[in-house]
């Protein structure tokens, strides 16, 4: 039984007192799972946004209800009804969902409308926080994919709230949006993050870049209210799982980047004999662009222009590779460079497109020795170069959408090494799963340490009372501190079977077993769910 965050607490009760109120005989309610038959009612006092599923046979006809259903036992159903209303909602526990749009599932046009810049991604976890239903946030944007981790409150209304919440900010339909997106839930969240980190999931087996981008990600999300311990944890053992997967399965040995993988389309797209002579030209000089130029030189190049905002980085680069000759024009100088390229390589952060086909229209042709057409090697998300170029007859555009055609190459061996990552991937899921799972013992060992303080206070300020006035205060630290002691020891024993690492499946099943026990024998289990705090605390706080 679903309930609106709404209709937590106190509009809940009130609620289901004015519903008895209006006529508690017209109909009986009956939670019995065992039932098959069942519809919906959505009248009275459904209209307010409850549903509720009862038996089509527990439908009573009013005239046939009046004589038989008492008023005690409509009562008792109704009660029924406001008690597991909220457990039904609330105690369903809290999912790891991750919401993406990658290079296997949308083309680049779409994937660049909802890439969010680094610089964007607190702010982006703040209003993810914000929603309703979502507990913590990051976010994963990068050339090959745009993905969204929560930790939701609802799986289907979480869902929900973070694609329109895309929507909205991207401009992209809703529909457009679902007609691309993936969705995994917990364990498969999980393993999909680990996939991703182990370069599983990249267009390039192995790449190690975007490992470097998961580490950001855990980097930025330091300190930012949202990203909280689900979310860290997670991100945290990715980072463990993409360093295993590559000591144990040299996965990335042999591997090539996007970046190289650029380099090759390029080579691949020239005539053989002018690989060493062609005129580069590279676009951006930070981390794709220095590993472009890494790549350019190793397959042979000696010259070429490089293009950036500040000169700085470029002096970088030419310190580490001083045998090529580096030339440094500015950004206002682009298209004066572009005359002169026959390869062009973008890989800016701009989020508007630096070429459009009016800006090379006019652009002098290239020699026949290059095959008489002016290549654009876009690497960039949002992209560099509109594809408005490609009707330019003397021009071609290639993204990273165009990259399949290169990394296709030595699919068996790659095939091999990604099954044998999968045994690690798998080891490590459960471990992170037993782990989350253990963090269900904290407010068990809140609540029991507090139980005990209040019994603690309680008995030392009737002691005190009794010892009178004139006792010193080193006789009154004596005596709290004897039964701060006398406390400790006493929980010592319980807190140590309330703990465990995650790593060992049987000890956690039994830290749950002795967490479910305590519960029960100090009665530390309340009326209100932890779930349904949080939804009110999530609505106190969108209230203020």
């Amino acid at each position: 039984m679903a309930i609106p965050t709404a209709f937590s607490g106190p509009k809940l009760e009130s609620l289901s007192s004015s519903a008895a109120a209006a006529s508690p005989a017209s109909i009986g309610l009956f939670c019995n799972p065992g039932r098959v038959r069942r519809l919906s009612i959505q009248k009275g006092l459904f209209n307010s946004g409850i549903r509720c599923e009862v038996a089509a046979s527990d439908v009573v006809d009013q005239s046939q209800s009046s004589g038989n259903v008492t008023s005690s036992s409509s009562l008792s159903a109704l009660e029924q009804l406001k008690s597991s209303a909220a457990d039904r909602y609330t105690k369903e526990r809290s999912s790891i969902v991750v919401i993406g749009l990658s290079i296997h599932t949308t083309p680049v046009e779409v994937r660049e409308k909802l890439a969010i810049p680094e610089a964007e991604w607190p702010r982006a976890i703040g209003e993810l926080c914000n929603l309703n239903h979502i507990e913590e946030a990051a976010v994963l944007s990068t050339c090959n994919r745009m993905e969204i981790y929560v930790v939701a409150l609802s799986q289907h209304r979480g869902v929900k709230e973070v694609t329109e919440w895309m929507s909205k900010t991207s401009g992209v339909p809703v529909t457009e949006i679902c007609k691309h997106r993936f969705l995994l839930y917990n364990n498969d969240a999980t393993q999909h993050i680990f996939e991703v980190s182990a370069g599983l999931d990249s267009l390039v087996l192995g790449e190690g870049q975007i490992l470097a981008q998961v580490k950001q990600v855990v980097k930025v999300g330091q300190g930012v209210t949202g990203f909280g311990r689900n979310i860290s944890g997670l991100f945290k053992h990715a980072i463990t799982v993409g360093k295993r997967v590559r000591t144990e399965t040299n996965i990335a040995a042999g591997a090539v980047s996007v970046s190289s993988a650029a380099v090759e389309l390029a080579l691949m797209k020239l005539p053989e004999s002018c690989h060493t002579t062609a005129r580069m030209l590279v676009i951006g000089a930070g981390k794709m662009g220095k590993l472009v130029i890494k790549h350019l030189v190793a397959k042979g190049c000696t010259t070429m222009v490089v293009v950036n905002r500040s000169e700085d980085r470029v002096s970088a680069i030419r310190e580490e590779m001083k045998d090529v000759e580096i030339i440094y024009k500015p950004l206002n100088e682009m298209l004066k460079c572009a005359a002169k390229a026959d390869v062009i390589f973008t890989s800016t952060a701009s989020e508007t497109p630096l070429f459009m086909k009016e800006h090379v229209v006019d652009l002098p042709p290239v020699s026949a020795s290059v095959g008489s057409l002016r290549l654009f090697i876009d690497i960039s998300v949002p992209r560099n170069v509109g594809a408005c170029v490609n009707e330019l007859e003397d021009a071609r555009v290639y993204n990273v959408d165009d990259l399949k055609e290169v990394v296709a190459a030595n699919k068996e061996d790659r095939l091999r090494k990604a099954m044998e990552a999968q045994a690690i991937i798998s080891e490590e899921s459960k471990q992170f799963e037993a782990w989350r799972d253990s963090l269900e013992t904290v407010p068990t060992i809140k609540k029991l340490r507090a139980y005990a303080e209040r019994i603690r206070v309680a008995e030392l300020d009737k002691c005190m009372s009794k010892m009178g006035d004139d006792i010193s205060k080193k006789t009154k630290k004596a005596v709290d501190d004897l039964s701060r002691g006398i406390v400790n020891k006493l929980l010592h024993g319980p807190m140590q079977h309330l703990r465990c690492d995650g790593s060992d499946s049987r000890t956690l099943s039994e830290t749950l077993e002795n967490m479910h026990a305590l519960n029960r024998m100090f009665s530390l289990e309340t009326d209100i769910s932890v779930l349904e705090q949080k939804i009110r605390a999530k609505v106190e706080q969108t209230q203020k």
